[in-house]
C-alpha cells in the first residue's frame, strides 16, 4: 500500500485530477486543503445493518467533484455551506459520535477529503469507518486508504456515458465508477455481519432510481449480478428521488418516480437475485433530506 500522495497546490485526489490549488480554493470542489463540515449526528436513515438501533455516525462533508444536477444535499455540495475544522477537531467528532452510541462513523462525500481522512484514521477507532461516495473514486485514492476503512457505501448512479455526461458533467464516470467498485470489494471481501446483524465489514452498493431510467438501473443491476460473486455485496435499490436543484431543466428529471418504475425495478432486482435493500416508495420526501446546519461540528 502506497502512502497517500497529495499536494495541496496540485490537487490530484478524485479521477477529475484538476490540479486546482486547494489552498485558494481554485480546484473542481472549491474546497479548502482543510476539511469543512455541514452536520455531524446520529442518523438512522442509512440501510438497516449501517443504522442499526443507534444510527450511523454521520459526517457530511461540504462540496463535491460530482455535481449532479438533481442533488438532494445541494447546499453543501454545491452552494459550499459548511465550516472549516482543524484535524483534532474532526477527531473530536468521531468520538463524540461514538460516546452517542454511533454503530460506525459514515464519512458522507469524503472523495475529495481523502488526505484529511487517512491523517484522522491513523490511529484506528473501535467501530467501523463507512466511505459513502458517489462511486466517482480514484483507485489509487482508494488503495491508500486500505485498512482505514471497513466498509464501502457507494452509489453506483449512471451505467452509461451519455447520461453521466448530461447530468453530472463526468463522461467517465460508468468505467471510473466500476474500477473504484472492484477495489472497494477486494479490500473487504464478503460483507460480514455481526451477531445483532450489524455491517462490521464488506460493500453496500448503492443505485438511486431515477425517473425515465429503468433501463439504465437494469443495466446496473445486472452488471453487479454479471461481476460480483453472490454473498459478496448487499445491492441498495434506493426510490427516494425528488426533482431538486436544477433538475427541472433537464426532463424527465424534473418529475418524481412512478409507482410503476419502482415496481418494476424492484421486481428485477429480486429477479436477479440481488441480496440486498429496496427502499419504500414513500421515502420520495424533502423531509427525509437532513438538516444542513451545522449540528455536531
Amino acid at each position: 500500500m502506497k502512502p497517500l500522495q497529495f499536494d495541496p497546490a496540485h490537487c490530484t485526489l478524485c479521477p477529475r485530477q484538476c490540479g486546482g490549488d486547494r489552498r485558494r480554493r481554485t480546484g473542481r470542489c472549491r474546497m479548502p486543503e482543510g476539511a469543512v463540515l455541514a452536520r455531524a449526528a446520529l442518523h438512522r436513515w442509512e440501510e438497516p445493518p449501517l443504522s442499526g438501533t443507534q444510527g450511523a455516525g454521520t459526517v457530511f462533508f461540504s462540496g463535491c467533484a460530482l455535481g449532479c444536477v438533481f442533488c438532494q444535499n445541494q447546499a453543501i455540495s454545491q452552494e459550499d455551506f459548511g465550516k472549516e475544522v482543524t484535524l483534532s477537531r474532526l477527531r473530536e467528532i468521531f468520538w463524540e459520535l461514538i460516546h452517542a452510541g454511533a454503530h460506525n462513523i459514515d464519512l458522507v462525500n469524503p472523495s475529495h477529503y481523502a488526505h484529511v481522512v487517512a491523517e484522522a484514521l491513523e490511529e484506528p477507532l473501535p467501530v467501523p469507518v463507512v466511505w459513502n461516495s458517489g462511486g466517482y473514486d480514484r483507485v489509487e485514492t482508494l488503495r491508500a486508504l486500505e485498512g482505514k476503512v471497513q466498509i464501502y457505501l457507494p452509489d453506483y448512479k449512471y451505467p452509461d456515458t451519455q447520461g453521466a455526461a448530461r447530468y453530472a458533467g463526468a463522461a467517465d464516470y460508468p468505467q471510473v465508477a466500476q474500477a473504484a467498485i472492484r477495489e472497494m470489494v477486494r479490500q473487504t471481501g464478503p460483507y460480514q455481519l455481526d451477531a445483532n446483524g450489524i455491517l462490521r465489514r464488506g460493500v453496500i452498493l448503492r443505485h438511486l432510481l431515477l425517473p425515465g431510467r429503468l433501463p439504465q438501473a437494469k443495466a446496473v443491476m445486472d452488471w453487479v449480478a454479471e461481476t460480483v460473486p453472490p454473498k459478496t455485496v448487499l445491492f441498495s435499490l434506493m426510490s427516494q428521488y425528488t426533482p431538486w436543484g436544477r433538475a427541472e431543466a433537464f426532463p424527465p428529471l424534473d418529475r418524481p418516480l412512478r409507482r410503476s418504475e419502482c415496481q418494476a425495478a424492484k421486481a428485477y432486482m429480486e429477479n436477479l437475485g440481488l441480496e440486498g435493500f429496496i427502499q419504500e416508495e414513500d421515502a420520495a420526501q424533502a423531509g427525509y433530506i437532513p438538516a444542513f446546519d451545522l449540528t455536531g461540528v
